[in-house]
């Protein structure tokens, strides 16, 4: 049995034809990695105290003023294969490869923790190079008839900020408004007159974008799986999911926008269920552990008016509304599978005064506070509008930035990495659904 030892320095000796050596940069990264992991790897002697392998590491602890170090001793090697070993310890290691794209993924990860990427001993050039090849590695795993491009394959680059007012986008969107044919006929001028994002838009009516709808489902859903939207409020989301193949269920309290969100999705044929009531009484309609997917843009508060129905989000007082509006978000957690997502699109509303009302950040809050683990944050551009019109008076006037984005906030209940193995790869024409 191999047992480690603590040595003195002073009574090793270094193996004098060692081949292998030692940059300064090089030990200076190994005096990192002992600080920040400890001495994990003991040096190996012969029974004279003869360095076999860990020259590096013991040019390290010299450094750091390191007084004794862990060792094994190797007593059954022949002079022979003891000299062999000292190189065959060495070249051995340089001969195992990478899978770049696996590592590119721990090191980004790494980096967003915040941990010191130099002390993995890779340098930025490194990193910078590695960028390439797993580049040319997508190239070639998808050259088999399906561009590499990364917007062919997750239909925009999968980065935290999506512009709606790319040219793709806009000929995906134009798509889908015609084959929907959700004009928000049901509430037309809802919107509030107070200059804010929406205004101007859709006859005054706010509609989710059917283009970032697809994204989440391709990104965050599984074929054949199951979807609930709490606020309904358009046929959009649950036309997109059940084209691409989710089975959808929404809760909208708007009979007259319930029925047209069925009449739509019923033609089409679609696997879409639509409920008219408050999504407070939301366990009279879907069962717990139901969905692999929780998708919803909520009311912006007051932003929008939809009815006068006094269990209408919109029409309530902004306390009302956070009461009201945790409640429902809260209740969604024993709803959604473990190991699943729950997309919320949001954006900041103003009150009277002009201050915000701080919906995004309270969102977080209620999510967290359910179970929820707040994963991703991704900034949707809208297009400027009548904003350019605008904004140059509201700065002077009292300087406030015109808003041209909404927040989707993404989270997750239970571990990603078995979220990501159940839904499977994400590919250009659907899913692989692991179950």
């Amino acid at each position: 049995m191999l047992e480690v030892t603590y040595r003195k320095i002073s009574e090793l000796t270094k193996y004098e034809r060692n081949s292998r050596t030692h940059s300064d940069a090089q030990v200076s990264q190994i005096m990192g990695s002992i600080k920040e992991f400890g001495f994990t790897n003991p040096i190996l002697i012969d029974t004279d105290g003869g360095i076999i392998a860990g020259h590096g590491r013991l040019l390290a602890a010299q450094r750091l003023g390191m007084a004794t170090v862990p060792t094994i001793t190797l007593d059954g090697l022949s002079e022979t294969q003891r000299r062999a070993y000292v190189i065959a310890d060495n070249k051995l290691a340089l001969n195992a490869g990478w899978d770049e794209e696996m590592l590119k993924l721990e090191l980004q990860e790494l980096d967003e923790l915040g941990f010191d990427i130099d002390l993995t001993g890779f340098s930025a050039e490194e990193i910078g190079a590695l960028d390439v090849e797993v580049e040319e590695l997508q190239e070639e795993k998808y050259a088999d008839g399906v561009s590499g491009s990364m917007s062919k394959i997750y239909n925009q680059p999968p980065f935290s900020v999506l512009d709606t007012r790319k040219v793709d986008w806009i000929e995906r969107k134009r798509y889908w408004r015609e084959k929907i044919g959700d004009n928000g006929e049901s509430r037309e001028n809802a919107l509030s007159d107070d200059g804010g994002l929406l205004s101007g838009l859709n006859n005054g009516v706010s509609l989710l974008d059917p283009c970032l709808a697809e994204i989440i489902v391709s990104w965050f859903g599984c074929k054949n799986g199951t979807v609930i939207d709490p606020f309904a409020g358009d046929s959009v989301f649950g036309y997109v999911a059940g084209s691409k193949g989710m089975e959808f269920k929404g809760i909208e309290l708007r009979h007259e926008q319930a029925e047209l969100n069925r009449k739509r999705t019923m033609s089409a044929n679609l696997p879409c269920v639509y409920y008219c009531d408050t999504s407070e009484n939301i366990d009279k309609y879907i069962d717990d552990n139901y969905a692999d997917l929780i998708f919803s843009c909520p009311p912006y508060a007051d932003l929008e008016v939809y009815s006068d129905d006094k269990r209408d989000l919109s029409n309530m007082t902004h306390n009302d509304f956070f009461i009201v509006y945790k409640k429902i978000l809260q209740s969604t957690y024993a709803k959604l599978k473990e190991n699943r997502f729950a997309i919320i699109v949001i954006s900041e509303v103003r009150d009277k005064k002009g201050v915000y009302l701080g919906i995004v950040p309270k969102t977080i809050q209620i999510m967290e506070e359910a179970g929820y683990k707040f994963y991703n944050e991704i900034i949707l551009i809208n297009n400027a509008g009548t904003l350019p019109l605008r904004a140059g008076k509201s700065m002077q006037a009292s300087r406030k930035v015109g808003r041209m984005h909404q927040n989707v906030l993404v989270f997750l209940k239970g571990d990603a990495k078995k979220a990501a193995t159940y839904l499977g790869e994400i590919k250009e024409s659907g899913w692989d659904c692991n179950e």
